[in-house]
């Protein structure tokens, strides 16, 4: 199992020029919780998503929910770097969790523009892309990795 300073140096190398620091996959999402309590998985889909799919099964002191965007309505939350704020610290590890790995992007963004500094994106998701029928959580992203998980 790679080290945590090894997995962070790789997720560096994966977002040359973007306005957070790094992407790790959804299983060195998983090793660096296990390995770092300051490590934090922050979900940024809505509390729908998260009701009716299903949750990372990550401890609760790990565990940051924070909506990206609305629900319902799906406008961006206003107040995300406020929650954010409240509920991390400014040196934590934050890795951003959305459905497929795009809200999460802006989430990471956003959480280094208010100071976050080490603020990663998980590559794919909860459920990944869709399948050539239409079908997540068969492709990629922490479903398909077979990480631990709670259904709705």
């Amino acid at each position: 199992m790679d080290t945590v300073q090894e997995i962070l140096t790789r997720a560096r190398t994966r977002t040359p020029g973007q306005p957070y620091e790094g992407a790790v996959t959804p299983q060195e999402a998983w090793q660096l919780i296990q390995a770092d309590p300051r490590v934090k998985l922050v979900d940024v889909r809505t509390t729908a998503e998260r009701e009716w799919v299903g949750r990372p099964a990550v401890p609760g002191s790990q565990h940051i929910e924070v909506e990206w965007n609305t629900w319902p309505g799906g406008t961006q939350n206003p107040l995300f770097k406020q929650h954010l704020a409240e509920a991390a610290q400014r040196d934590d590890i934050l890795l951003f969790l959305c459905r497929s790995g795009v809200r999460s992007r802006s989430g990471a963004a956003a959480a280094r523009e208010a100071g976050f500094p080490h603020a990663f994106d998980i590559l794919d998701g909860f459920e990944g892309p869709k399948d050539s029928e239409g079908h997540r959580k068969t492709v990629s992203g922490w479903c398909k990795e077979g990480l631990p998980w709670k259904g709705a």
